[in-house]
């Protein structure tokens, strides 16, 4: 009974740390994700305020680099939405791997603590046999 118990315990933590590392997985994928998003925010940034000074050109082209920094500037914050909503998932995500990282451990502490009962137990009957060859020898050589 004990080893089925083992052996089904054992099974528990092996699922335990594949969902973890699959979580593991998820988390850096995520993120990979944020730091585009932010290499794509920081290139936004350069792109609106390195396009120079409106104020100098002729009103048509005054006209068409304010609406491109503006546009520009549209992209960027909607970016910057997507980022804090996707750092919002990664929050989430990272609580559910600490939580099955938790797990995990219970298992696994659960696990060792059977291990060393059924090692006990092993040794305990090793202990008895040993004691009960003695005694049949013991008795024997008295005869």
């Amino acid at each position: 009974m004990s080893q089925q118990k083992i052996r089904n315990l054992t099974t528990l933590v092996a699922l335990r740390n594949t969902e973890v590392e699959r979580l593991q997985t998820e988390m850096a994928e995520k993120a990979s994700v944020r730091e585009r998003y932010q290499k794509n925010l920081e290139r936004l940034t350069s792109l609106y305020t390195n396009s120079g000074a409106s104020g100098n050109l002729h009103p048509a082209l005054a006209g068409n680099c304010g609406d491109y920094k503006q546009a520009v500037m549209a992209m960027a914050d909607s970016h910057r939405l997507d980022l804090h909503m996707h750092e919002a998932d990664m929050a989430v995500s990272q609580q559910a791997l600490n939580k099955a990282w938790a797990k995990r451990e219970v298992m696994d502490m659960v696990l060792t603590k059977e291990q060393k009962v059924f090692a006990q137990e092993k040794n305990v009957k090793e202990r008895k046999q040993h004691d009960e060859l003695a005694t049949q020898l013991w008795l024997r050589g008295q005869k």
